[in-house]
């Protein structure tokens, strides 16, 4: 797997940012509502312009195709989206590793016949991961992905966040208003305050 470094990156109210994530290591991000949270996710992501640049294993973001950025680089954001009716039809392939997946995140295999418009608000969110990491990312930008979710379901989506982390040694950013969250799964924790980032202390 690969590190992920940004070097002054300024999306739109935000910036510039230099960071560096190291291949398997996990950084929270928080912040008041507004402050470019997800403006930045979305800029490394690369579905927003933005100054700057971004690379994956010493390869720069403008030296590949969006395709193949966003292959490697996956994003989960607050709120997913679903673009045709089947849940099965938002995942590639049907093996034996997706249905280990999903029953992690507490579904069945029966789930890919499901209609989306019957998953409540935090089904889509678990199926949303499920969906992002059977894509097997090397990076994860998560936006508050236990957001909606009980406790029961908080504790599965971290365990396969984590597990997914040490399994394929992934960088993951991590979105999480959470303070607890943040201590439980001890990873580096950044704050954003007048447009920079700052270690949360």
């Amino acid at each position: 797997m690969a590190g992920l470094r940004l070097s002054g990156v300024r999306p739109k109210f935000l910036g510039p940012v230099d960071l560096e994530l190291a291949a398997g290591e996990l950084v929270f991000l928080s912040g008041p509502s507004g402050s470019g949270k997800s403006l930045l996710l979305r800029a490394l992501a690369d579905l927003d312009p933005h100054e700057g640049e971004v690379l994956i294993d010493g390869t720069r973001r403008s030296g590949m195709s969006a395709p193949e950025w966003r292959r490697r680089v996956g994003l989960l954001p607050a709120e997913s989206h679903w673009w045709t009716e089947s849940v099965g039809d938002h995942f590639s392939e049907s093996s034996g590793e997706t249905t280990d997946l999903l029953r992690k995140l507490g579904f069945g295999s029966q789930v890919l016949s499901w209609s989306v418009a019957r998953l409540s608000t935090g089904e889509r969110q678990r199926l949303a991961l499920a969906r992002l990491i059977a894509n097997r990312p090397e990076v994860l930008l998560l936006d508050e992905p236990t957001a909606n979710l009980d406790p029961t379901n908080r504790d599965r989506v971290e365990a396969v966040v984590q597990d997914y982390r040490r399994d394929r040694v992934a960088a993951v950013l991590w979105v999480s208003h959470d303070p607890d969250q943040r201590l439980r799964l001890d990873g580096r924790r950044l704050f954003i305050a007048n447009a920079r980032l700052e270690a949360e202390t």
